[in-house]
């Protein structure tokens, strides 16, 4: 064989290789074992629920009486875009007495995909005229702390 064809050879195989899959995979969130879970029981109070799963991974900020357990994986090829292959979601819901009124287990198949919308608000605070903008912070600033009074 010649070294011209030795060479192309094994600069096509170098630039295959480059091409390998190299796939990787992350898990997020704290969603507790399948053990745990099935210990879980209507009636228990918060304590005894974040003793025996942990913090929540989120609070419903709105509803402090839900508590959600989540994980994911994520797949990313390479350089491309990473896309979640698992999702699950384990949803306790409390009464008005801090105990556990429901309990729901979701995964990836009940999930919806919101668009999001790429459409901006203008607020009119951010529409400032060039004094506003360029001289609107003189005075504002103090050197001495919060108060301004030097005798402090």
């Amino acid at each position: 064989m010649s070294t011209g064809k030795m060479l192309f050879l094994g600069v096509a195989l170098l630039g295959l290789s480059a091409c390998a899959k190299d796939t990787f995979i992350t898990h997020t969130g704290n969603m507790p074992s399948a053990e745990k879970v099935e210990q879980l029981k209507n009636g228990m109070t918060r304590n005894e629920v974040r003793n025996l799963l942990g913090s929540p991974s989120s609070v419903v900020t709105l509803d402090r009486d839900t508590w959600i357990y989540m994980s994911s994986e994520i797949e990313q090829i390479a350089f491309m875009r990473p896309e979640e292959i698992d999702r699950q979601l384990l949803v306790v819901k409390f009464n008005t007495d801090g105990k556990v009124a429901n309990i729901e287990h979701l995964d990836q198949s009940e999930g919806k995909q919101l668009a999001v919308s790429e459409q901006k608000t203008n607020a009119p605070e951010q529409e400032q005229g060039f004094f506003r903008k360029y001289f609107g912070g003189v005075g504002q600033i103090s050197p001495f702390g919060s108060s301004g009074n030097i005798d402090e």
